[in-house]
């Protein structure tokens, strides 16, 4: 996907999309080549695009940054990021959606804006110094109970033209 430019004093909220693939207490992580926070650890993720369905979103992303082929199970985490400058405007406004995935193949290596992509153990990740922190906040989540894995949340969407 290349250099992603960051919608910086945004006049509405943008839409991220993460996949969250577990295996064996494990979590796939990427290390980012680009900003934000280039050298840090994330789940394979990005922004949804116009007209894109945000589980499609997670399935793209994932393929697009591991080289994995997924399917998407459902939504189990949600979560926002709000940045202020230092005169209290909005420099970015994200809604962080979390699609659990289900790894139906191809081969794990890291993509073109990805410096490399493995499995990590939960607790391994949590308690890494260069994991960005709304991943840190989701393997807290996960870690302690707080997210519905064996129940995701499937969204029912109905397309309507106008």
């Amino acid at each position: 996907m290349g250099v992603l430019e960051l919608p910086s004093y945004p006049d509405r909220p943008h839409i991220g999309v993460g996949a969250i693939v577990l295996e064996d207490n494990s979590i796939l992580l990427v290390k980012r080549k680009y900003p934000p926070r280039p050298g840090f650890w994330s789940v394979p993720g990005g922004h949804v695009k116009l007209g894109e369905r945000i589980e499609d979103a997670a399935v793209r992303e994932l393929e697009e940054e591991t080289g994995l082929r997924g399917r998407p199970l459902g939504v189990v985490n949600l979560d926002e990021l709000v940045v202020y400058d230092e005169t209290g405007r909005v420099k970015y406004h994200y809604i962080l959606v979390d699609v659990l995935v289900d790894v139906l193949g191809g081969e794990l290596r890291p993509g073109s804006d990805a410096e490399d992509a493995r499995f990590f153990k939960l607790e391994e990740a949590y308690n890494m110094n260069n994991i960005v922190d709304s991943v840190r906040g989701l393997i807290g989540k996960i870690l302690g109970g707080r997210i519905p894995l064996e129940e995701p949340f499937k969204p029912v969407l109905t397309s309507y033209t106008c």
